[in-house]
């Protein structure tokens, strides 16, 4: 099984910044060949070969947080907004949205949304969303 750690990069040797700014150069096409990327960056090819597939920058997406969420809705005009407004009033990103449909006046949603940049915490939106004109059962399913 692998493992992988995030470390701080002043305890690693500087061919792995190195490393990673060819492999970066050869993605975005600045140069066309590892022979270009290593030789601008002031590594061997052998280094580059070396670390290529074990060194990376973190992705984009780990810095993103994302929480599901379950409710039950009553079938009226304008109760699917207030839920999307309360969620972006707390700065709360949407992601998906599902919806089925009304069974008895009731539809089951089901909400992922971007957590990141949350002002105030995900049990004081749980507790807003719960207060909302026509929703009940508010769930938290999961959140990364």
């Amino acid at each position: 099984m692998e493992k992988y750690y995030i470390v701080d990069s002043s305890i690693l040797p500087d061919v792995v910044e190195k490393v990673i700014a060819a492999r970066t150069m050869i993605e975005n096409g600045q140069v066309r060949q590892v022979s270009e990327a290593v030789k601008q960056v002031g590594i061997s090819r052998g280094t580059y070969y070396k670390y290529k597939d074990y060194v990376f920058l973190p992705d984009a997406g780990l810095a993103q947080r994302k929480a599901v969420i379950s409710l039950m809705l009553h079938h009226d005009r304008g109760i699917l907004s207030e839920v999307l407004t309360t969620l972006s009033g707390a700065d709360a990103s949407i992601i998906t949205i599902n919806q089925n449909i009304p069974i008895h006046d009731w539809a089951s949603v089901v909400i992922s949304f971007d957590i990141s940049s949350l002002t105030g915490t995900l049990d004081s939106l749980l507790a807003a969303l719960k207060k909302s004109h026509g929703v009940t059962d508010v769930t938290l399913i999961s959140v990364e």
